[in-house]
C-alpha cells in the first residue's frame, strides 16, 4: 500500500495500522514536501516520496490512501484508479457528486476496489444497537444526529474553499451517513441552513432535517465552532436509545448506549473496539479479493446524493454575499 498525503488523521490513527497490518507492506508515502515524507516515512518504515505522481504510479503499489482534502479527492482517486490501484478515500468520496459518480464508474469498468473511509461503521455499537430496536425503541419516529467540534486552525484546509472545506464535507456527513443505517429509501430533505462565515465563505455550521418514505425524520446538526458531541438517537413508541460516542470512540473506550423507557432508564456498557482497524482490514481483505462488503458501491452513491440535495437546498445565512441555495426555487433535476 501507499498512502497519498501525510494529514494528521494518515499520521496519526492510519500509517500505525497499516504499518502493524500483517497483510499489508506500508511501501510509500507521499507530500509535496520531501523532506516532511521522508520524515514520515522513516517513523514507519517506509519510503517518503516527494511527489503524488510518482507513487500513484509504483509498480510495487497495489493500493493507495488518500487522506487529502476534499477538493482533492476525485483527481487523485482517478489517477490511482486508472493506474491499477485499489483505492481507499477519506470522507468524503469527492466535493461534487458528479465527480463521486465517475470514480464509481471507472472503478466498476476496472475491476477495483472502491471505498470512502467512515470509519465509525465498522464499531460493532452499531450493530448492537440495531440489535435493541424492536425490544427498546419499537416503531421508530425520529432519529437525530449531532458531531460538531472546537474551532480548528485557521490555516486548516477546512476553512478553504477551493480544497473542498466546509462543517458539511468534514463533520456533517457524518449524521447524514448515520442517519442512512436507520431511516429507508431515498431521503427528502425538508430544510436545511448553513451557516457562512464571511471571513473564510466556507459553511461553520449547519442543520438539517430528513424524512423517509415511512415519514420518519431525521434532525441533524453539526459545526466547527461548538464544544465537542459526537451522538445520535433513536426515539420510539416503547423508548429512546442514545450512543454517547458514536463517530469516534477511542479504542479503548467501552462505549455507553442509554436506554430509556417510561420511568426506566437502563446504561449498557458494550466492549471495547478499535473501529480504525476494523475499517483497514476490511478494506485491505476487499482488495486482496477483489469482492466483498466494499465492492458494492450504492451506499457511496446514495451518501453523494444526499450531500448534493443538502447542498443545494440549504439556506444560507451569515455571509452578505449569499442566498437561499436557487434550488428552493427551482426544480434541480436530481430527484
Amino acid at each position: 500500500m501507499g498512502v497519498i498525503g501525510t494529514a494528521n488523521i494518515a499520521v496519526r490513527r492510519i500509517m500505525p495500522v497499516l504499518a502493524a497490518h500483517d497483510r499489508v507492506d506500508l511501501v510509500a508515502v507521499a507530500s509535496r514536501d520531501k523532506a516532511r515524507a521522508e520524515r514520515v516515512g522513516a517513523v514507519f518504515g517506509c519510503r517518503g516520496v516527494g511527489d503524488y505522481a510518482e507513487l500513484v504510479e509504483r509498480d510495487d503499489i497495489d493500493a493507495v490512501y488518500i487522506p487529502l482534502p476534499p477538493g482533492m479527492h476525485h483527481e487523485w482517486a482517478l489517477r490511482a484508479l486508472r493506474s491499477g490501484k485499489h483505492v481507499l478515500v477519506e470522507k468524503p468520496m469527492s466535493d461534487v457528486y458528479e465527480k463521486t459518480l465517475e470514480l464509481m464508474s471507472t472503478a466498476s469498468e476496472l475491476g477495483l476496489v472502491l471505498a470512502e473511509n467512515f470509519m465509525f461503521l465498522h464499531h460493532p455499537q452499531h450493530a448492537a444497537v440495531r440489535a435493541m430496536l424492536d425490544e427498546a425503541v419499537g416503531e421508530l419516529r425520529s432519529f437525530s444526529g449531532s458531531f460538531a467540534v472546537p474551532p480548528l486552525a485557521p490555516d486548516s484546509f477546512r476553512y478553504q474553499p477551493a480544497l473542498g472545506g466546509g462543517a458539511l464535507l468534514d463533520v456533517g456527513v457524518y449524521p447524514l451517513r448515520a442517519a442512512q443505517l436507520y431511516l429507508t429509501g431515498e431521503l427528502d430533505v425538508l430544510g436545511a441552513c448553513l451557516r457562512v462565515d464571511e471571513a473564510t465563505g466556507v459553511d461553520v455550521a449547519g442543520s438539517v432535517l430528513l424524512s423517509d418514505d415511512r415519514g420518519v425524520t431525521a434532525q441533524l446538526d453539526f459545526g466547527f465552532e461548538h464544544s465537542y458531541r459526537s451522538t445520535y438517537a433513536l426515539w420510539g413508541n416503547r423508548g429512546r436509545v442514545s450512543v454517547r460516542r458514536a463517530f469516534t470512540p477511542p479504542e479503548e473506550l467501552k462505549p455507553v448506549v442509554r436506554i430509556e423507557q417510561q420511568d426506566v432508564v437502563t446504561e449498557r456498557s458494550l466492549p471495547a473496539h478499535n473501529q480504525v482497524f476494523n475499517a483497514m482490514d476490511a478494506f485491505v481483505r476487499a482488495a486482496l479479493t477483489r469482492g466483498g462488503p466494499l465492492a458494492g458501491m450504492s451506499a457511496i452513491s446514495r451518501q453523494a446524493f444526499l450531500v448534493d440535495r443538502v447542498r443545494r437546498a440549504a439556506r444560507l445565512v451569515g455571509d452578505p454575499k449569499c442566498r437561499p441555495h436557487e434550488a428552493l426555487a427551482a426544480d434541480t433535476g436530481l430527484s
